[in-house]
């Protein structure tokens, strides 16, 4: 019995290592076929930084990485923009909510929802958040969308998205602003 003990230990061990070392062969893997294929500095309007955000792509998906301080704590909505522009103070310059489909606003819309449509950010305490949000379209679709002869933008509002007013979900004020510029 005795001798039992240390060999099946030993066999569980080895177990468990190999589903370690196979899992981050598949991070690994993951990581090595991402490709970051472009990227935006966030400002408040006073010029101040506010984060950053990045368009990630494996070849099926399209996710926006985004990361964010200084921000009041509680639910942000964000959302992508038709025009890479940001001209502070109210960042109107980056238009509406990019919507190639002229579809209704939110994932609660029967009619919805726009390409450029995210989910909630969720600001702790600290005024930060960070989230990876997939695109709703497939890469190459989306990125033409995105980097069209006018650009596109990645804007955050003060207040939550509710999912379903048109045309911009009732978020409020726009309070930072990132034009989204292709990776080289």
């Amino acid at each position: 019995m005795s001798i039992r003990f240390p060999i099946i230990l030993l066999g569980a061990t080895a177990l468990s290592a190999c589903t370690t070392v196979e899992n981050l062969a598949d991070d690994v893997a993951t990581e090595l076929t991402t490709q970051q294929v472009g990227t935006a500095s966030l400002s408040f309007a006073n010029g101040q930084p506010a984060g950053t955000a990045r368009l990630l792509s494996d070849g099926e998906q399209l996710s926006v990485a985004v990361t964010v301080n200084g921000m009041e704590p509680g639910p942000h909505g964000f959302h992508l923009h038709t025009t890479g522009a940001c001209r502070a103070p109210d960042f109107t310059s980056a238009g509406g909510h990019l919507n190639p489909y002229n579809r209704t606003h939110g994932t609660q819309s029967p009619g919805g929802s726009h390409l450029g449509d995210m989910p909630n950010l969720q600001v702790d305490a600290s005024g930060s958040a960070t989230a990876t949000v997939d695109v709703s379209d497939t890469p190459t679709s989306a990125l033409e969308e995105i980097f069209d002869n006018d650009g596109a933008a990645l804007v955050v509002h003060a207040g939550a998205d509710d999912y379903r007013t048109d045309p911009a979900g009732d978020a409020g004020s726009r309070i930072a602003c990132g034009v989204l510029q292709r990776s080289s």
